[in-house]
């Protein structure tokens, strides 16, 4: 007994010492949304500002029209798919017919990797399985319909994950569909008003687990509800296993898109709708998930240039997205084979050659009083308060070399102001209360290493420089 009584202090204070160890969580969620959505997001989310969706599966191999091509060739019987198939496939071809035709032989995560990591990005989700079901590992509940069984014959998943892991410093996240547009469980289920929970119970929360064991994504970016209620889903239940138990408890995030009606309410950051772009500030951290081709999130072989955006058109996102609070996800779409096309692989270079000069304006910056100029259209700001730094983002180069920020309050023999990129401290002249001109270097814009906007630190003004909430 007396051995006993000895070792219980011992037992205590490593239990304590657990406990205030980094990253070691003391808080035990419920599985009820008032706590759950206590929990706050992880810091390393708000900071690294700028991640690559990357949607990729079955739907790559016909390449027509959208990632939804099943649905709109089957399900709603969109007549430009219906005759896309009618002219170019047998009469009794399949959708999964599709699938030994995936066949990624030209993938290559290493380059991937290489590739993501170049474009600036901090973090990267892939689509582990999306509305067809089909998933790009060899999930134990999905038999004869994942890529390790059909097509690629390999863990798709597990080789970028790895690649990402060893060769970057990106986080690594998936993305993961709930329901299955034409799953004989979940029609089942659905026609039984949800009162039944057999696709629940034996394919998506199986899945959930095994993909969150398995290969630890630090982001799970979670969709396609198939108009059935949270309650279901039993989001709560999986998600206070993921913040309380899970090996990912401490740094995973995750969306707002699990079951009807959580949308911008429930879950960790919001996404809102797809392409969500307020342009004014949130109270809740939010994202803003968008593609470079304005059509489609997956690979499209009829998509024309012009219906790609510009690199202009991809910093102004980003720009407006991070001064208001958010993060932006950029899509991009391989091929069947693996490759990532050219047209996405250039956006991808342009937007890490922007960041490389200006990624101070962007990465660990917190929004400022004014999101953007009240004067000069095209500006927008960002701000690090304990480096009392302001930035200014400007898109569009003055004509007479001059620019005109209405919102800082400078002080003369104190302000300085910096271009990202020209190594002098840039002249400026006072307005008074309406704000300061900001006299640039009188070069042409296009000899600047990144001339798709332009990024001003402005430190020493005449005002204390801190986060704005809203």
């Amino acid at each position: 007994m007396a051995g006993r009584d000895d070792a219980l202090p011992l037992l205590v204070l490593l239990l304590l010492l657990q406990a205030t160890q980094p990253g070691v969580s003391r808080t035990t969620y419920e599985p009820t949304w008032e706590s759950l959505d206590s929990r706050p997001l992880p810091d390393w989310f708000d900071d690294v500002k700028f991640g690559i969706f990357i949607h990729w599966g079955v739907f790559s191999v016909p390449s027509y029209g959208s990632e939804w091509f099943w649905w709109y060739w089957q399900g709603s019987k969109v007549a430009s798919y219906v005759n896309f198939m009618k002219k170019n496939y047998p009469p009794d071809f399949q959708y999964e017919d599709f699938g030994p035709q995936f066949t990624a032989e030209f993938y290559n995560p290493l380059e991937w990797a290489v590739t993501l990591a170049e474009s600036g990005a901090k973090y990267v989700v892939l689509t582990s399985k999306h509305h067809e079901g089909f998933t790009l590992w060899g999930s134990k509940v999905s038999w004869n319909w994942n890529s390790v069984d059909v097509g690629p014959k390999r863990d798709l998943v597990g080789e970028l994950a790895l690649a990402i892991k060893n060769t970057t410093k990106l986080r690594f996240g998936l993305y993961h569909s709930l329901f299955e547009w034409f799953n004989p469980l979940f029609l089942s289920d659905k026609s039984a008003s949800f009162a039944t929970r057999q696709f629940v119970d034996t394919k998506t929360l199986p899945e959930l687990y095994e993909l969150v064991t398995k290969y630890q994504p630090e982001i799970l970016w979670s969709d396609g509800d198939g108009d059935a209620p949270y309650t279901y889903w039993n989001s709560t239940g999986f998600l206070a296993w993921l913040y309380n138990e899970s090996p990912v408890r401490d740094t995973v995030v995750t969306n707002d898109r699990w079951g009807n009606g959580c949308i911008c309410k429930h879950g960790g950051y919001y996404t809102c709708s797809d392409r969500y772009n307020p342009g004014h500030l949130l109270k809740h951290k939010w994202e803003n998930c968008m593609t470079i081709d304005r059509y489609s999130w997956g690979y499209r072989r009829n998509a024309l240039i012009s219906e790609m955006l510009t690199i202009e058109e991809i910093v102004r996102v980003l720009v407006e997205t991070v001064s208001c609070g958010g993060n932006l996800l950029m899509n991009i779409g391989p091929t069947s084979d693996g490759r990532i096309p050219v047209i996405f692989e250039q956006r991808l270079k342009q937007i890490g050659q922007w960041l490389k000069i200006n990624g101070e304006a962007i990465y660990s910056t917190t929004p400022w009083r004014a999101q953007n100029d009240t004067v000069t259209a095209g500006i927008w700001y960002t701000c690090r308060p304990k480096e009392k730094a302001l930035y200014a983002i400007f898109l569009t180069w003055p004509s007479k070399w001059e620019l005109v920020l209405g919102e800082p309050k400078a002080l003369t023999g104190k302000t300085e102001v910096h271009l990202f990129g020209f190594g002098q401290k840039l002249n400026w002249s006072s307005l008074g209360e309406k704000g300061i001109v900001v006299h640039l270097p009188v070069i042409g814009y296009s000899q600047m290493a990144a001339p798709w906007g332009w990024a001003l630190k402005i430190v020493g003004l005449n005002e204390v420089v801190k986060q704005y909430k809203g």
